[in-house]
Order: C-alpha cells, then structure tokens, then sequence
C-alpha cells in the first residue's frame, strides 16, 4: 500500500490535473504565491516564512481577517508540502 492514499490509489491515478474546491480556492492562491517564500536549511525545505503571508495575501486583495481564515488550509498544504518534499530527497 506504499505510495497509495487512504482510498487506494497512487498519484498516477489521478492524472495531470488537480481540481481546487471552491472553498480553497482563496488558500490556494496565497499558498502558491508563497511559492518563493520557503525557509530552507541543510536538509531542504523546512516551512513557509509566515512573516510574508499577510503581506502576500494583501497583494491578491485579501484582508488581514480573510488571510487569517485561510491560514489553516496553508499550513495543511505547507504540511503535505513538505512530506512530498522529503519524500522526494530521501528517494535520492
């Protein structure tokens, strides 16, 4: 069952497109224009630079208090983020 998700299937099975839910739509946008904003240390990659979410948020027209509701749908992806990313590096 390595490399399947909790239904079974394996990232091939899913093909080339991802569809984004509606609901995190607004988190997606900001997470990837967070996309240069990695802390990285000797191993890679070791979170996204929370300081510069507000920030980036605000330039896609976000409001402080929408970027805090979307923060929990960031780190989630942040978290998944970097299980790929370590994924990634330990297969080497």
């Amino acid at each position: 069952m390595q490399g399947q998700d909790a239904f079974g299937f394996s990232a091939e099975d899913y093909g080339d497109e991802v569809a984004v839910l509606p609901d995190t739509w607004p988190a997606f946008q900001v997470f990837e224009a967070m996309s240069t904003q990695w802390r990285t240390g000797v191993c890679g990659a070791t979170g996204l630079d929370y300081t510069s979410i507000r920030d980036v948020a605000g330039f896609l027209g976000f409001t402080r208090a929408q970027a805090a509701d979307i923060f929990p749908d960031i780190r989630i992806m942040e978290a998944e983020a970097l299980r790929v990313m370590a994924e990634q590096r330990d297969s080497k």
